[in-house]
């Protein structure tokens, strides 16, 4: 028993003295650092221990005076630069908006708050003129804006675009992450703390306490949704209603654009057919030969039978509208538009071009052959420039 005691006493006197040698080694060692620091940062004049005289006194002041006034001026200098900097961000921003972006952002520092209130009125008569509160009489059915459906997953829409299915994912990443943003401000709504709820009985929404939502877009005024959400019981559900407003229109191109040397090389493929093969160049010999003057014709034939009658017609139409920028050419397979528009674009060596892949049954206008040629951009390693008539330009008149 003796010993234990002898033992415990001993060890607890050892960590005292192992505890106060820890210490009085971190305070050697911050007094060394501190006096190594003051010795470097402090002036040369009062490194040495000497007597300073008046002579030295003064010069050690004007030293002094001297660094400061040097930061001092440093520091003006960078204030002056961001000054500039943010004058000139403000031009661009007013330039760029316009003359709606000087009513938001004023010049002056007196007009900031006139600018933050403008902005709110703006926002709020947006929110007035879009049918959030209250409808607005239409002259029938077709001027109706309608509302499409979304959960998850899926999205159930009335104006099917390109996809020509009424259910689809949101494949597109701006539709995507506009109703992914949307669904997860509603559930941070949803999960806010609330002074007047127990924290410990409060429910805690998730994504799968969604039910569905639905959206709708007036282009001048901006996109209301309404979202669902399943409550604390059976029959209980929670109504979350945003809006998302149009800002003002922003200037960001002013360009002329020129046309006249674009060529458009129209591609048909075609077997058989000679009927309406005559028709379509009645149609091409007065929008594409009379009117637009631009164009060359591919013809891709496929076999053998009325072969003849479709080189008449287009030896006839060179003869009466002098017109040589056609190319026939005819393969003896069996008809395929894929391949019929393969051999077509290949065998264009002219340079670039844009190429209208066509059928003969199509109408169009010089008119949409000029909104062909203003919405087509320069395309693939080629230099080629292609634009498909079916699914791109379904709502033109073709």
């Amino acid at each position: 028993m003796r010993q234990r005691c002898f033992l415990m006493i001993t060890t607890r006197r050892g960590l005292l003295l192992v505890i106060m040698c820890c210490g009085l080694v971190l305070l050697q060692l911050l007094s060394c650092s501190l006096n190594s620091f003051y010795a470097v940062h402090r002036p040369t004049s009062l490194r040495t221990n000497k007597p300073l005289n008046e002579p030295e006194y003064q010069a050690l002041l004007q030293e002094l005076e001297e660094r400061y006034q040097h930061y001092v001026s440093s520091l003006t200098k960078q204030i002056s630069q961001l000054k500039e900097a943010i004058a000139q961000r403000s031009t661009q921003l007013q330039k760029s908006l316009g003359n709606s972006g000087t009513e938001f952002f004023p010049e002056t520092e007196g007009n900031a708050q006139q600018g933050e209130t403008n902005l709110e009125e703006f926002l709020q008569a947006q929110l007035n003129r879009a049918e959030v509160h209250s409808g607005t009489r239409v002259t029938g059915e077709y001027a109706l804006v309608p509302f499409e459906s979304f959960t998850l997953h899926k999205v159930y829409q009335l104006e099917m675009g390109l996809s020509r299915f009424p259910v689809e994912r949101p494949l597109r990443k701006d539709r995507r992450n506009e109703l992914a943003g949307t669904l997860e401000i509603a559930l941070q709504m949803l999960n806010a703390p609330r002074d007047s709820d127990d924290p410990q009985l409060r429910k805690v929404y998730s994504p799968s306490d969604f039910i569905e939502g639905i959206y709708r877009t007036e282009r001048d005024y901006g996109t209301l949704y309404e979202l669902m959400f399943k409550g604390d019981g059976s029959e209980d559900f929670r109504r979350l209603v945003f809006f998302r407003p149009f800002g003002p229109l922003m200037r960001l191109r002013n360009e002329q654009v020129d046309l006249s040397g674009t060529l458009i090389n129209m591609i048909v493929p075609l077997a058989k057919m000679a009927d309406k093969f005559k028709r379509f160049m009645v149609n091409f010999r007065d929008v594409c030969i009379q009117q637009d003057g631009q164009i060359h014709l591919t013809v891709v034939y496929f076999g053998s039978d009325q072969f003849e009658e479709v080189k008449k017609v287009l030896e006839m139409t060179a003869r009466e509208t002098h017109f040589k920028n056609f190319t026939l050419i005819q393969l003896n397979e069996e008809f395929s538009r894929g391949r019929g528009i393969d051999v077509g674009a290949r065998a264009w060596k002219h340079g670039n071009v844009l190429m209208f892949f066509c059928d003969a049954d199509v109408v169009f206008t010089a008119e949409f052959l000029n909104s062909c040629r203003l919405n087509a951009e320069p395309g693939d390693k080629k230099g080629h420039r292609i634009l498909e008539r079916s699914g791109i330009w379904n709502d033109m008149p073709v």
